[in-house]
């Protein structure tokens, strides 16, 4: 069943509000915290959860039922390869690994599972997935086989974003690898909004309010946090009510006259 989440982010970028996901890792979903997770959840409502990892054994699936069941988040794929792929969900972040070169993530796991996908009728968002240097090495970089792309290397970075959009992909990602030493740069955030069309998603390394605001600021449409709630997970609650605040204020800003 189609959810129309696409046109939801459209919407909401036209707008100019900020948007903010939840990472879930089902290899760490049934450890102690999990219940904790769901409780935050439930106080406070992210736009997005997104479900996926970089090495998960367990079933996409399972857990996508069981958070169905207590929240009201949109539910997204952000799968590693295609046996994560569980068709409950309410959209699938089709993601293609444009910034490495290894052809297994680029489109060998799409033909895995591509039949079962359309068969599916879930909402399929093209995404170009860029690995940008998190100073730390990633987990989807070791398990992907590939390199990311220099933090300074700011024309790279937009070369591959622009090539993401003219094969088609509706979304770009930067990422900086969960747990990232360190989060995609402000500057390269900017440099590439400024001249893609397609909305800018941002995640990896994100561990403050601080972080939070600078993404923002510099262009980011969907940011994206997950491994600093894994020892705290209450800490959903004041990053959603902050990015909350921070629509308000901004969208107060916009009411003000011009003197």
């Amino acid at each position: 069943m189609k959810h129309n989440i696409y046109r939801k982010i459209l919407l909401n970028r036209e707008s100019g509000k900020k948007m903010f996901a939840v990472l879930i890792d089902p290899e760490k979903s049934f450890e102690r915290n999990f219940a904790s997770v769901v409780a935050a959840l439930k106080v406070a409502t992210p736009d997005f959860v997104f479900i996926g990892g970089s090495h998960t054994l367990r079933s996409c699936e399972s857990i996508i039922e069981i958070l169905k069941e207590e929240i009201n988040s949109d539910i997204l794929l952000f799968p590693g390869d295609a046996s994560q792929f569980a068709p409950n969900a309410d959209a699938l972040l089709y993601l293609s690994l444009i910034s490495g070169r290894n052809p297994d993530f680029l489109i060998g796991q799409h033909v895995k599972s591509s039949l079962a996908i359309a068969d599916s009728g879930i909402e399929v968002i093209p995404t170009a997935y860029i690995l940008i240097d998190g100073s730390r090495l990633s987990a989807v970089e070791y398990i992907s086989n590939t390199r990311a792309i220099p933090r300074d290397k700011a024309e790279i970075t937009l070369s591959t974003a622009m090539a993401g959009e003219l094969l088609g992909m509706r979304l770009t990602y930067l990422e900086a690898g969960s747990g990232a030493a360190v989060p995609v740069p402000a500057e390269l955030i900017s440099f590439v909004s400024e001249h893609i069309m397609s909305p800018l998603i941002v995640g990896g390394g994100i561990t403050s309010l601080n972080d939070l605001s600078a993404a923002y600021d510099a262009g980011a449409d969907i940011i994206v946090v997950g491994n600093a709630f894994e020892r705290n997970p209450t800490r959903i609650i004041e990053f959603v009510n902050w990015v909350d605040e921070y629509n308000k204020q901004h969208e107060k800003d916009k009411s003000l006259p011009l003197i």
